[in-house]
C-alpha cells in the first residue's frame, strides 16, 4: 500500500508513515514534517519533493532528515531550486511544468520500485 499526497496530503502522508507500520511506501509533496519524536516508528521509505521557494516548509526538512537518518528510514528528498509550494498543481499560476515533470517521474519510479507497480 503507497500513500501520495500534496501540501495538507503531504503533511498527512508524513504523519500516516509515522502510525501506520504497514504502509509499504509514502511520497508527500511539500508536507511539514511530522512530530519528530515519532520519525523512529516509520518502517515505510519516503521519497519527499520540495519547493525551493518554500521557506515555511523547508524549515522541516533538515530536522526531519536528521530523525530519518538516524533512525534508519530508507528516504530521498529533493528540493525544487525556483519553485514555489504546489509546483505540481497545473491549476495555479504557481504550476512548473519541468519541475512536477520530473517528481513525478521520481514518484513513479519510487513506487515501482517499492510496491512493485508499472
Amino acid at each position: 500500500m503507497g500513500a501520495v499526497g500534496f501540501c495538507f496530503g503531504g503533511t498527512v502522508v508524513n504523519w500516516l508513515a509515522t502510525q501506520w507500520p504497514d504502509l509499504d511506501a509514502g511520497a508527500a509533496f511539500y508536507g511539514t514534517a511530522p512530530d519528530l519524536a515519532d520519525v523512529p516508528r516509520i518502517r515505510s521509505p519516503l521519497l519527499l519533493h520540495f519547493a525551493g521557494n518554500d521557506q515555511r516548509v523547508n524549515a522541516t526538512w533538515p530536522p526531519y532528515d536528521a530523525a530519518l537518518t538516524a533512525a534508519h528510514v530508507k528516504h530521498e528528498g529533493f528540493v525544487y531550486p525556483g519553485v514555489e509550494h504546489g509546483f505540481n498543481n497545473d491549476t495555479t499560476p504557481r504550476f512548473d511544468a519541468k519541475a512536477a515533470a520530473l517528481a513525478w517521474q521520481r514518484t513513479l519510479a519510487f513506487f515501482a520500485q517499492n510496491l512493485g507497480t508499472a
